[in-house]
């Protein structure tokens, strides 16, 4: 899914166009309410904080692999990036993936003699796909690609979805799911050039596709590192869905991505006159956006990001800027969706597979998370261009995501 550093650049995909964008991308986001480690924060006061006590959720991680490695499922997901999640009214928990493996996964040892479960390499892969889970187990997954091609040479990748009415006051749902359309192009468009963002909307309780919407085309932007996707969060608040986006920084010119915001009234996400953007003093229609974060430097977002809230406070978790982008999530606090934005702080460093492995796209799962405890999920992938497609193929664990609980807490 969706560079920030000299080194990421060896995460270049093969042919098959592998995830959303390994350098930094971080990878989609949610913000959503939750209470801190000193408990809940009722007068709504925005204060510091940071990251707190961590650790790994192996349940979760688990649960992945369970489904994944089944080898009774023959045509069903093995694998994915660009991780989000949303609850439906059912209590149903729709999973939405980009870059995705379908297919039968084989027990070890594979072909090497290396004692991982593996799929053949002739395996096809889809830009996008949707898994159903029902009481915290995968069930089943959806026919994909659940969003077809716009056109030739391009492609649709899910980010950020929510549950809203189908119009202002309806009494009817909808699934609402962002989308991010993005061009076949030449180094160092590896990933394919940033395009258009787009809503999709599902029926409940069928999930069937509706329409797609066109809210924000970019492609008159002349520079592709300054065009603007957004859909890598969303909230609910005050009668507003919040969406935040992020622009592709070059590692050449920018370690870093700028954060953008727009919002959008209840019931309104696939009605483009509906959307307002940060314009750097007001929120307004149709306005070229300007960043809330970022100095294209030390500070700012992978083009996939993070923010929950907690009380007043806005925390946003991001690949850590350069090198420890590979492997650290750092974050940020503000009182508004527009900052101003400070950090960033501290960092925490996710478990990882052995091996020239990254991890990128940290994204919050409001509908795992509770009591204080925040699920971010992760997503991990082979670094080195040279026989990647192999790698994540000869050890199917690779692709997928994986998942760590975390508190926040109080800067000290």
């Amino acid at each position: 899914m969706p560079d920030d550093s000299g080194a990421l650049r060896a995460r270049q995909r093969t042919g098959t166009g592998i995830g959303l964008l390994l350098v930094l991308v971080l990878g989609a986001a949610l913000l959503i309410a939750l209470p801190g480690d000193d408990g809940p924060d009722d007068d709504g006061a925005c204060r510091a904080l940071t990251v707190g006590p961590w650790k790994a959720d192996d349940g979760l991680t688990a649960e992945f692999a369970r489904y994944g490695d089944d080898p009774g499922r023959t045509d069903d997901w093995t694998g994915g990036d660009g991780t989000h999640s949303v609850r439906l009214p059912d209590g149903r928990v729709l999973w939405l993936f980009s870059d995705t493996y379908l297919g039968p996964v084989h027990g070890p040892p594979n072909p090497h003699g290396e004692s991982y479960a593996w799929r053949d390499p002739t395996t096809p892969l889809v830009r996008n796909s949707a898994v159903l889970m029902r009481d915290g187990r995968l069930e089943s997954t959806l026919p994909a690609p659940l969003f077809a091609d716009p056109a030739p040479n391009q492609w649709r990748w899910p980010v950020a979805a929510r549950v809203e009415p189908r119009s202002p006051g309806s009494s009817e749902q909808v699934v609402r799911v962002l989308l991010w359309v993005r061009t076949a192009g030449q180094s160092p468009w590896i990933y394919g050039v940033p395009t258009a963002t787009e809503v999709a909307t599902l029926s409940l309780p069928g999930l069937r596709l509706e329409s797609i919407v066109e809210v924000l085309d970019q492609r008159r932007v002349a520079d592709p590192s300054r065009r603007v996707l957004f859909g890598t969060t969303l909230v609910e608040e005050d009668g507003w869905t919040y969406v935040f986006g992020g622009d592709d920084g070059r590692p050449a010119s920018r370690p870093v991505s700028h954060a953008y915001a727009a919002r959008v009234p209840q019931g309104r996400l696939a009605d483009p006159a509906a959307w307002q953007y940060w314009s750097g003093s007001a929120w307004v229609p149709r306005a070229r956006p300007r960043p809330v974060l970022g100095d294209g430097r030390r500070k700012g977002v992978g083009s996939a990001f993070t923010v929950v809230r907690d009380g007043g406070t806005y925390v946003l978790f991001t690949m850590a800027a350069g090198p420890k982008g590979l492997t650290s999530v750092a974050s940020y606090w503000a009182c508004s969706p527009a900052g101003p934005w400070h950090g960033p702080g501290k960092e925490f460093s996710p478990p990882l597979p052995a091996g020239q492995v990254a991890a990128y796209n940290p994204q919050a799962h409001p509908v795992l998370s509770g009591d204080g405890r925040l699920v971010l999920s992760y997503d991990v992938n082979w670094l080195e261009m040279t026989g990647a497609a192999d790698r994540l193929s000869r050890n199917v664990s690779l692709y997928r995501p994986r998942f760590v609980s975390l508190r926040l807490a109080a800067v000290r």
